[in-house]
């Protein structure tokens, strides 16, 4: 589900939605979701009145509509869930992706009612293009890790490793948030990486490294987590000189701003902070 690439069964998109399977991107929503009610579902109801019921409002339906950085799947998708329970009514769908791209598409008028930034340098082109509502909240922090299949078929051993031998290495993009906190780890170890390829977001390297395409992958001990057995996680030195802040906003053009207020409450309150430390994110 990460970056929003699934498939919609016609079955899940004329009924109740299931976790893992409505959270799309925003393309996705408009043009596939779109399709599906007028096609798959337009049998259901008398008159053709199907599609008057979307989830933009009809029979008093909304959606919320967050944009998040892709290493909070787990975490936003958890929280997505308590969310719907507690808001009868309400589907929210999350649209994961690089920090970076997720802000041009809001710059350039994506519709979403909240942004959740896995660094503060992408919020701050949110803010000072006037999109957010308030100020943003810290709601937490990640580091880096080195990972390695779990067969482990390169033999790497150490950070070192990576630096020393000829190995498939792939990293994030420099302008994305893990990327640029790769930069850093670089700089402060006195070390020059050089990766055969360079992601848009950490699931994508996660997977490359999970799929057997890379011998190793730097993404965030979260993302580690979340890969369970399919990784062996290495530590990096001196990641303590690469911590990112994660903050989140409710956006001014947000059609549902209660809504997005209450989504930003909870990610930010006691039970938002439990699910983020479960998947091993640090405290704000």
């Amino acid at each position: 589900m990460a970056n929003g690439h699934e498939s919609i069964p016609g079955a899940a998109a004329c009924g109740a939605a299931r976790p893992g399977q409505r959270r799309l991107t925003t393309l996705l929503t408009a043009v596939g979701l779109g399709a599906l009610l007028l096609t798959g579902c337009g049998g259901q109801s008398g008159g053709g009145d199907a599609s008057a019921s979307s989830s933009q409002g009809g029979g008093g339906e909304k959606t919320l509509r967050v944009s998040a950085a892709a290493s909070l799947t787990t975490s936003f998708d958890q929280l997505s869930d308590e969310f719907e329970k507690d808001h009868p009514g309400v589907t929210v769908d999350v649209n994961y992706g690089g920090s970076s791209g997720l802000v041009q598409q809001l710059t350039e008028g994506a519709a979403a009612d909240v942004f959740a930034s896995a660094d503060q340098k992408n919020m701050k082109k949110l803010t000072d293009a006037d999109l957010a509502q308030g100020d943003p909240k810290i709601f937490a922090t990640n580091v880096l890790t080195l990972v390695v299949p779990r067969d482990n078929p390169a033999g790497i051993e150490s950070f070192q490793d990576v630096v020393d031998k000829d190995v498939k290495l792939v990293t994030c993009a420099p302008e994305v948030p893990c990327g640029a906190a790769t930069k850093k780890v670089e700089k402060a170890d006195g070390v020059e990486l050089k990766p055969v390829s360079q992601e848009n977001a950490v699931t994508d390297v996660l997977g490359k490294v999970t799929s057997g395409q890379a011998d190793a992958g730097i993404v965030y001990v979260t993302d580690a987590k979340s890969a369970g057995d399919k990784v062996t996680s290495i530590d990096i030195p001196k990641t303590d000189e690469a911590v990112n802040k994660y903050p989140v906003v409710a956006l001014k053009k947000s059609e549902q701003p209660q809504l997005a207020t209450e989504f930003v409450d909870l990610v930010t309150g006691e039970r938002g902070q439990e699910v983020l430390k479960d998947a091993g994110f640090g405290a704000p």
